[in-house]
């Protein structure tokens, strides 16, 4: 796990003291070591500093914080014959996909095709970067779990696993790079190609019976696939379902620890240390208070970048619950994201079914699931590496989504009076023995359950300010370069 950044000069000039300053601003993200490389040669070294009399003798960068996570990390850009290499994430072999090792012929030489073929047949949470002599080729997976960004402007193209490398220097247009793409770059600019992306699939004719047998076999295996390089891993645990079936799972495989977080007095945190209890499993409890939300605010702004109340609202939490993992020494952590896209569980979707009917809610839900890199994983990834911990995300798993987006939605909301919803999602856990009180509990969102967004609020009055208002201040606080640039 680390920092990506790239950087092609258009005017053919030194990249390093940009590929620099952009991994000086990623810092948090890695500091094992850190790498430059163009096509021919890679420098790594143990502090930025070192690396800023480098000349690559290219116009053509690439760069890399590295935080080592496993015991096969190794620091990166890495050189393969005539290029440079950097693959930032894990792939999850199983049945007929490849593992990383296996696909490393892919990357023994920087073509386009090898880039389409990784992208199809490598299954995982990734983005890489290769760097020839006259281009970079970048790519990020199907589901885009790892984010990554470019953007570019008279001088330089650039890349970087968060958009502040790219705003430090001076490219202020930025934007996702699309999940299933790869993007070649080189002096005229960027160029993108789709190559693979999640479809629609067909609706099953399938029974509730069927479908929780095989949505078990699915969550179980993508759940030990994402265990099984660590010894112990934490779960984001609010003693609901979706936290619920991951933890259980994962314990045939590792030990867990369960992290629960929220403001002090929070009902929330009593329920969800019985539920550890119930469930056999150590429950780590941490709380806070509003002095605490109003110091976490900044923080997540910086790594969130954006003033968005939801996103703010949600990240709190998770920053908490990575800093408690990184504290008792889970360097995974594993998080229900992607379960109420994939099974229905926002309250709103009962609305869009009544005003809409059961089809078209099928295709929200299919909308939702595929934006989720910009509504979730785009939040949460960088939190959870501002503490070297890394995300892994169960239901984010490609057979799972593809199983999960072809059932009726008769099995995941019963009718529009369905205030549990996510109805396979209850049975699996039934199959798995987790007590009633965990597996029909109601959903309650993170930032209601945990105190944080009443917490902003109040912050936000105190300042006179409604909490638009506060949070696009400390927003600008931040990053005073971007508000002068409006």
């Amino acid at each position: 796990m680390g920092a990506v950044v790239a950087v092609v000069d258009k005017r053919g000039g030194n990249p390093v003291p940009k590929t620099v300053a952009m991994l000086k601003r990623l810092k948090h993200r890695g500091n094992d070591s850190h790498g430059v490389a163009s096509n021919a040669s890679v420098k790594i070294a143990g502090s930025l500093e070192e690396l800023e009399d480098t000349n690559l003798n290219s116009n053509i960068a690439i760069g890399y914080n590295f935080s080592r996570i496993t015991g096969r990390d190794v620091p990166q850009p890495v050189l393969r014959n005539d290029h440079t290499l950097v693959f930032d994430g894990r792939c999850f072999p199983s049945g007929e996909r490849p593992s990383l090792e296996e696909a490393a012929s892919k990357f023994e030489e920087a073509s386009e095709e090898n880039a389409r073929w990784v992208l199809r047949n490598l299954d995982g949470a990734y983005v890489f970067v290769v760097s020839n002599s006259e281009r970079l080729i970048a790519g990020r997976d199907t589901l885009g779990t790892t984010p990554l960004y470019f953007g570019e402007d008279e001088n330089t193209c650039g890349l970087a696993s968060e958009r502040k490398a790219l705003w430090a220097i001076g490219i202020r247009s930025v934007r996702s790079l699309p999940p299933g793409n790869i993007a070649v770059i080189d002096k005229q600019g960027f160029a993108f190609e789709e190559v693979t992306k999640i479809v629609q699939p067909r609706m099953r004719l399938i029974s509730m019976e069927t479908a929780v047998v095989h949505l078990r076999r699915l969550l179980s295996e993508a759940t030990t696939e994402r265990v099984t390089d660590v010894e112990n891993v934490a779960v984001a645990f609010s003693g609901g379902l979706d936290s619920a079936v991951i933890a259980v799972l994962a314990k045939m495989s590792v030990d867990v620890h369960l992290i629960s977080v929220g403001l002090k007095g929070q009902q929330e945190l009593k329920h969800a240390e019985s539920a550890g209890e119930a469930l056999g499993l150590p429950v780590h409890i941490q709380t806070y208070d509003v002095s605490d939300v109003e110091r976490a605010v900044f923080k997540v702004l910086w790594l969130t970048e954006e003033p968005d109340l939801m996103k703010v609202g949600v990240a709190i939490p998770i920053l908490w619950t990575a800093e408690t993992a990184s504290k008792i020494g889970c360097p995974v952590l594993l998080a229900g994201q992607g379960s109420d896209e994939l099974f229905g569980g926002y309250h709103r979707y009962l609305t869009e079914l009544a005003e809409k009917g059961s089809e078209a809610l099928r295709e929200i839900l299919y909308h939702d699931a595929i934006s989720s890199y910009e509504t979730n994983f785009q939040r949460d990834y960088p939190v959870c590496a501002f503490h070297r911990v890394e995300l892994r995300l169960p239901y984010v798993d490609r057979e799972v989504v593809d199983f999960a987006l072809s059932l009726p939605m008769r099995l995941k909301i019963e009718s529009v009076e369905d205030q549990l919803r996510k109805r396979v999602l209850r049975r699996v856990a039934e199959s798995l023995r987790i007590p009633n009180s965990i597996a029909y509990r109601t959903k309650k969102a993170v930032q209601y359950a945990t105190g944080v967004d009443k917490a902003l609020r109040k912050l936000a009055k105190s300042e006179g300010l409604t909490v638009s208002g506060y949070l696009r201040q400390a927003f600008y606080e931040r990053f005073p370069s971007l508000e002068a640039s409006q």
